[in-house]
């Protein structure tokens, strides 16, 4: 018999050790297998004991030129004040724990600093997927938790296949079937919507239209995090993946609205793999429920009223939004490293955008190239051109002057919105790169009066 005592005892040593982990930085870490030194302290470690995956630091700063700017409302791209040129940084520090075989916990802590051009605002497709949303909350620049959540294998074959180090994969050998679940804080879009060529704005595309399908208003507060659940079912030659996660209580707010029986946001993803020539094609459907705003009802009641509509007025519980997205990835050559990549997402569009952009159609399509064909083995070019557009409704309450959650000119002669990008990441030794990027961008904000628009980047990464 195991004792109260010895078990509350064991519990607060493995607390402490994790603290001091926490605290100290390379107490244990998930080393690459050439790392002979680092192997050898993790191993007289305990195999519960957390171990650093990783860390790193993002800047991205961005230029943004002037341009045709006729009129502007409080949700419009602009340049004024300075916000044309804007520098961000991101840090983060990531950490694992094999608790059982089959039990793993993870914990990431990152700290965001800069405002982002235009503060974040007038656009749809956002050019910088570093910055922090602007929300209501006034969220600081001190260091917060990212993500904190379990993972657990339920084993489905004898066959194992490796999985290697990454930022939030603890390095082991893993069954190529499974059951795989997920409970905690993390991101919806951690399980959902991936994309080898076109899924990262630290190694990859700055711009929200090349990160996920932008259609997808998934459940997350400011930061795109959220608590939830997910459980896939995963074959080598399929995943069938559904998820679900709380939603804030205001449009791109902080705070998570805690009544889930009505306010929670529910996905479910089919992904096949269907020849040996690396295909990956996705199929995805989400349904939200929260206390979302009506577009119909916002202008009925402005058309009533005479004044402006305002969507935020008439948010209430029971309010819906669905949509549906596909996802194509297509290796080339290069093992994988040269591939075209392709989106599409549909929202109904009738309820306000309420946690990640205001787009409810989406269509993005582009290519990236491996350096090896020109002697630069990790250096990576990429380009991708994106065209988004708004419901009727959308369109209409914007015509009429209302504000959304990150657009508004106070008018509106629609069109859809149209970015181009291209970047080229250049790598500098082990743990460094550094990315020119070009973006332009017609009909910023879907107004074909305004722009269009050019952006200048560049991006420095340091990471282990």
């Amino acid at each position: 018999m195991v004792h109260r005592k010895e078990i509350s005892s064991n519990l607060f040593a493995k607390g402490v050790l994790c603290l001091l982990v926490l605290l100290i930085p390379g107490l244990a870490v998930a080393a690459d297998d050439d790392s002979t030194t680092l192997s050898t302290l993790a191993s007289k470690l305990p195999s519960w004991a957390p171990k650093l995956l990783g860390a790193q630091a993002t800047g991205i700063y961005q230029y943004m030129p002037t341009f045709n700017n006729p009129y502007e409302g409080s949700k419009s791209l602009t340049y004024d004040s300075g916000l044309g040129r804007q520098l961000t940084q991101t840090y983060g520090v990531y950490f694992g724990s094999q608790l059982t075989d089959y039990l793993q916990a993870y914990l990431d802590v990152e700290m965001f600093r800069g405002k982002g051009i235009s503060e974040g605002l007038g656009l749809g497709g956002y050019t910088n997927g570093d910055v922090i949303r602007a929300g209501p909350a006034n969220l600081g620049e001190d260091p917060y938790l990212a993500r904190l959540y379990l993972r657990y294998l339920i084993p489905l074959s004898e066959e194992t296949e490796i999985a290697e180090r990454g930022m939030d994969q603890l390095p082991s050998r893993e069954p190529t079937s499974k059951i795989e679940i997920k409970a905690g804080k993390m991101a919806p879009t951690d399980n959902m919507d991936w994309n080898r060529y076109a899924n990262n704005q630290r190694t990859q595309f700055f711009n929200y239209a090349f990160l996920f399908n932008t259609a997808w208003d998934y459940a997350s507060d400011t930061r795109g995090y959220s608590y939830g659940i997910s459980v896939a079912v995963v074959h080598p030659s399929w995943r069938l993946a559904w998820g679900s996660y709380m939603t804030p209580t205001t449009s791109n707010g902080y705070y998570m609205d805690k009544q889930i029986y009505r306010a929670r946001g529910d996905n479910i993803e089919l992904t096949l793999r269907p020849n040996e020539f690396g295909t990956v094609i996705s199929f995805l459907a989400y349904l939200n429920w929260g206390r979302m705003g009506d577009y119909g009802e916002a202008l009925a009641l402005a058309k009533a009223t005479s004044t402006t509509p305002d969507v935020h007025a008439n948010e209430k519980p029971g309010h819906i939004k669905y949509g549906f997205g596909i996802n194509l990835e297509q290796p080339l050559a290069d093992n994988g490293e040269t591939g075209l990549f392709a989106r599409a997402g549909w929202s109904d569009g009738h309820t306000s955008a309420w946690s990640y952009t205001e787009v409810d159609q989406h269509l993005s399509a582009g290519l990236q190239v491996s350096g090896v064909h020109w002697r630069r083995t990790e250096d990576r070019f990429g380009i991708g051109y994106s065209i988004q557009g708004l419901s009727v409704p959308h369109r209409d309450y914007l015509a009429a002057g209302g504000i959304g959650m990150l657009i508004g000119d106070g008018n509106l002669n629609y069109g859809n919105e149209q970015i181009f990008e291209v970047y080229y990441r250049i790598q500098l030794g082990r743990f460094v790169q550094l990315t020119p990027d070009f973006q332009y961008i017609w009909n910023p904000g879907f107004n074909r009066d305004r722009g269009p628009v050019t952006v200048y980047g560049l991006r420095l990464r340091i990471y282990l």
